[in-house]
Protein backbone atom coordinates (compact mmCIF):
# COMPACT_ATOMS: atom_id res chain seq x y z
CA UNK A 1 0.00 0.00 0.00
CA UNK A 2 3.11 2.19 0.54
CA UNK A 3 4.89 1.31 -2.32
CA UNK A 4 5.03 3.91 -5.25
CA UNK A 5 4.56 2.09 -7.97
CA UNK A 6 1.41 3.94 -10.43
CA UNK A 7 1.79 6.05 -13.09
CA UNK A 8 -0.21 9.50 -13.21
CA UNK A 9 -2.33 8.11 -15.75
CA UNK A 10 -3.23 4.51 -13.48
CA UNK A 11 -4.13 7.03 -10.71
CA UNK A 12 -6.59 9.35 -13.19
CA UNK A 13 -8.32 6.27 -13.83
CA UNK A 14 -8.63 5.16 -10.04
CA UNK A 15 -9.66 8.95 -9.16
CA UNK A 16 -11.24 10.37 -11.87
CA UNK A 17 -9.28 13.52 -11.73
CA UNK A 18 -7.14 14.90 -14.74
CA UNK A 19 -3.54 14.85 -14.84
CA UNK A 20 -3.26 18.79 -14.46
CA UNK A 21 -5.61 18.39 -11.50
CA UNK A 22 -2.86 15.64 -9.65
CA UNK A 23 -0.03 18.00 -10.29
CA UNK A 24 -2.00 20.94 -9.03
CA UNK A 25 -1.98 19.30 -6.15
CA UNK A 26 1.56 18.06 -6.25
CA UNK A 27 2.63 21.94 -6.66
CA UNK A 28 0.28 22.82 -3.52
CA UNK A 29 2.22 20.66 -1.45
CA UNK A 30 -0.52 18.37 -0.86
CA UNK A 31 0.61 15.02 -2.05
CA UNK A 32 3.91 13.78 -2.39
CA UNK A 33 5.01 11.28 -5.60
CA UNK A 34 8.53 10.04 -5.99
CA UNK A 35 10.12 10.37 -9.36
CA UNK A 36 11.49 7.82 -11.27
CA UNK A 37 15.05 7.97 -13.06
CA UNK A 38 13.57 8.88 -15.98
CA UNK A 39 11.48 12.14 -14.10
CA UNK A 40 7.84 10.34 -13.72
CA UNK A 41 5.97 10.78 -11.06
CA UNK A 42 5.43 7.43 -9.05
CA UNK A 43 1.81 6.87 -6.58
CA UNK A 44 1.12 4.61 -3.65
CA UNK A 45 -2.61 3.40 -3.06
CA UNK A 46 -2.37 5.96 -0.40
CA UNK A 47 -1.73 8.55 -2.20
CA UNK A 48 -4.69 7.58 -4.46
CA UNK A 49 -7.10 7.74 -1.44
CA UNK A 50 -5.49 11.07 -0.57
CA UNK A 51 -6.20 12.32 -3.26
CA UNK A 52 -9.77 11.73 -3.39
CA UNK A 53 -9.75 13.19 0.27
CA UNK A 54 -8.57 16.19 -1.54
CA UNK A 55 -10.69 16.39 -4.04
CA UNK A 56 -13.93 15.59 -1.87
CA UNK A 57 -12.74 18.56 0.27
CA UNK A 58 -12.40 21.18 -2.29
CA UNK A 59 -15.97 19.78 -3.57
CA UNK A 60 -17.06 20.95 0.22
CA UNK A 61 -15.37 24.13 0.08
CA UNK A 62 -12.33 24.13 1.25
CA UNK A 63 -9.63 25.48 -0.53
CA UNK A 64 -5.55 24.30 -0.54
CA UNK A 65 -4.07 26.61 1.19
CA UNK A 66 -6.79 25.74 4.38
CA UNK A 67 -6.12 22.07 3.25
CA UNK A 68 -2.15 22.72 3.98
CA UNK A 69 -1.71 24.97 6.59
CA UNK A 70 -5.13 23.77 8.91
CA UNK A 71 -3.35 19.24 7.97
CA UNK A 72 -7.31 18.56 7.46
CA UNK A 73 -6.11 15.67 5.60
Amino acid sequence: MTDKVMSIGIVCDLTGLTERQIRYYEERQLIFPVRSKGGARKYSFGDVERLKEINDKLRDGFNTFELRKAGRL
